[in-house]
């Protein structure tokens, strides 16, 4: 299979939206998933993301992204998501968006590449080592959304 990488456009963002949904519910957690096509409209200069295809122009998947500034390294670029669609996974479109994001990283001088993965996404897991990635299984995850930032207090 051949696979051409380009960067997203505004066009591509209903796509985008339909895979992230895909995503949330391999995930388990659709109800989490809130974004909307006008939403990322409104936000596009906060993210960046790389469309996997093929010859036809058929998405194959993607890789959303952004940069951010983690106080002991410096510029580092934050992969949010990875998401090959399913009927086109073991094709290796996954390895290809990864180094692609790698190049990236180069290219702007990041001194780290950061992501999460489930624990129990084998899969992926497995590519993550592969490449030599670092798994930590140290760090917990801390969020709010939105409401209960609203409501945020501390007494």
């Amino acid at each position: 299979m051949d696979i051409r990488l380009r960067s997203a456009t505004e066009k591509d963002y209903p796509e985008i939206i339909g895979m992230i949904t895909e995503l949330a519910f391999f995930e388990k957690a659709p109800e989490r998933m809130t974004n909307t096509v006008e939403q990322m409209k409104e936000e596009k200069d906060l993210f960046q993301c790389i469309m996997a295809e093929d010859n036809d122009g058929n998405i194959l998947g993607m890789a959303l992204y952004f940069f951010a500034y983690f106080t002991w390294v410096g510029k580092s670029l934050y992969l949010d998501d990875l998401y090959v669609k399913e009927q086109y996974r073991g094709n290796g479109v996954g390895k290809i968006l990864l180094r692609e994001l790698m190049n990236v990283a180069l290219n702007e001088n990041c001194k780290r590449v950061r992501w999460q993965v489930l624990d129990w996404n084998t899969n992926a897991i497995e590519l993550y080592r592969k490449s030599g990635a670092t798994l930590d299984d140290e760090w917990l995850n801390c969020d709010f959304e939105h409401e209960q930032i609203q409501n945020f207090q501390l007494d």
